[in-house]
């Protein structure tokens, strides 16, 4: 795996412009808050947060699909927003969180398959054919199916179908958005043991989006925590799991499902109410729901500090908090 980024971010924010009520005044909505991040090439970075984050979308910047209100999204170190559209989506593809949705029912697997071939004019219909049963091939898929419709199809083999679809332009990107968290779990496993092995196989390089930490754990080999709109840490896989330092991170951790029933339904000490991005809380944006808060973290942003393997954001690792930013 190279150390140079594929893909990064450099203080990427994004600001919506919210109408409360009939009446109300405007008000900013900051839903990335000056985010950066490298992904390596050959590298799984598993991005984690609860739902509002911001996390899907940075997903939709990535993409493409938004763009950034300030910062820069460079691919292999050439500005996103110099590149043209059509040659970026050879290079980096999506699969969506829901194959119920994703996939147009009135077309057949063929047809949503090969789109993207048939889009960026490449071969003919004998070449498209070829590919497209290479490709049902390598995610698992009888060539049969090419026929079929995605009603005919379950959770599982919809999937499949939408990762064939990402991976016929033989991208070198794939965001992956919650890509299991609408199967089965005897489901889910089938299709991150896929992805694994494509990664391995094809050299691809996956943002991997999830809430799911044990899906993280299994796929990712770096982890970023996202709150707020904030990356609050960010570490290798293992190390986060084992020694997680930022209080958010280790009350995720902490809400981690176990299969010994008497243990009952973690208590992660958050709270039900996340906080409301039109207001959020001053200082440290997590101080209202964390069990380790000092005075000045309802008054000072802490700043990013770096660690060993990444970074994080808690004045309980910075030496110098009242010069934090």
């Amino acid at each position: 795996m190279s150390d140079h980024p594929v893909l990064e971010l450099r203080d990427v924010s994004k600001v919506y412009t919210i109408k409360q009520g009939l009446f109300g005044k405007p008000k900013p909505l900051r839903a990335l808050n000056d985010v950066s991040l490298k992904l390596a090439r050959g590298e799984v970075l598993g991005l984690v947060g609860e739902s509002g984050c911001g996390k899907s979308t940075l997903a939709k910047i990535l993409l493409g699909l938004e763009q950034p209100t300030t910062g820069q999204v460079l691919v292999d170190g050439q500005a996103l927003s110099g590149q043209d559209r059509i040659a970026l989506s050879r290079r980096i593809q999506p699969i969506f969180q829901d194959p119920y949705s994703s996939l147009n029912p009135r077309k057949s697997i063929e047809d949503i398959v090969t789109l993207p071939l048939r889009v960026h004019g490449i071969g003919d219909h004998a070449s498209r054919d070829r590919d497209l049963r290479r490709m049902l091939d390598i995610v698992g898929l009888p060539a049969r199916v090419a026929r079929s419709y995605p009603s005919q199809m379950s959770g599982g083999q919809r999937q499949r179908v939408a990762i064939a679809r990402a991976l016929i332009m033989k991208p070198e990107i794939v965001i992956c958005d919650e890509p299991t968290s609408a199967l089965d779990v005897s489901v889910q496993s089938q299709i991150l043991n896929l992805l694994a092995d494509l990664r391995e196989e094809l050299g691809l390089t996956y943002l991997f989006i999830s809430h799911n930490l044990a899906v993280v754990e299994h796929l990712a080999t770096r982890v970023a925590v996202m709150y707020l709109g904030r990356i609050v840490e960010e570490a290798d896989v293992a190390t986060l799991f084992e020694n997680a330092r930022h209080p958010y991170s280790t009350a995720l951790l902490q809400s981690v499902l176990t299969p010994d029933p008497g243990m009952g339904v973690p208590d992660t000490q958050l709270g039900a109410a996340y906080p409301n991005p039109i207001s959020p809380p001053s200082g440290c944006a997590f101080h209202p729901r964390c069990g380790r808060v000092m005075p000045h973290c309802a008054t000072i942003a802490p700043r990013p500090v770096p660690t060993s393997d990444g970074h994080v954001e808690c004045h309980l690792y910075d030496a110098e908090p009242a010069h934090a930013v």
